[in-house]
């Protein structure tokens, strides 16, 4: 059993938190164990043996990512249940390009890109369980008979390729203004609506 499926002890927890704080900061790629560990309490000799390697830890820290993203869904979904896609993806947006989640959203974008690249190590599988995560919420937002339509699956596709090509374009520039209204835009031609 990894150390992501396992129950986890106070300390490890707490490490694992802390770690995860840094990663924001930092980033996970040129992620060396002894700044981590000097940074966050703790010495490399601890976290290899809580984590069992560099690649663990990794691969808890991108379940931690992947569980803070599936919370910020799911409380989305709990917050708006009556919201179609378009303002589900709104709303989505809106967290998206809040300023105060830019690190978590850099951590994703690295995670994502590496998964592409890497189909081995702490990163495999990320980016394609990311795609089946959101794709599974934006299909909770469509009609019952539109989900389980090709027509469906195109939209909630076009609209999460949407909302991640703006997301691209924002943590490149930081321009939240012409980022939000080109989503608008191309959420308006995708869902047929008024921009």
């Amino acid at each position: 059993m990894t150390a992501p499926e396992r129950a986890r002890s106070a300390r490890e927890q707490e490490l694992l938190d802390a770690a995860y704080a840094y990663a924001l900061t930092h980033g996970l790629g040129d992620m060396s164990l002894r700044p981590l560990a000097e940074a966050i309490g703790s010495s490399p000799r601890v976290l290899l043996y809580l984590f069992d390697s560099k690649d663990g830890l990794i691969r808890a820290l991108l379940a931690r990512a992947r569980q803070d993203e599936l919370a910020m869904l799911s409380e989305l979904r709990h917050e708006t249940p009556d919201v179609d896609l378009g303002g589900a993806a709104r709303r989505i947006w809106d967290w998206l390009s809040a300023p105060e989640h830019r690190g978590l959203l850099r951590l994703w974008l690295e995670a994502y890109a590496r998964s592409t690249l890497e189909t081995d190590g702490p990163w495999a599988g990320f980016a394609q369980q990311t795609v089946v995560d959101w794709l599974a919420q934006l299909r909770s937002y469509q009609p019952a008979a539109l989900r389980r339509s090709a027509a469906g699956a195109a939209q909630r596709t076009a609209v999460l390729a949407a909302l991640r090509g703006g997301l691209l374009d924002l943590l490149a520039t930081g321009d939240a203004r012409r980022t939000t209204a080109a989503l608008d835009a191309q959420l308006a031609a995708l869902l047929g609506e008024s921009a």
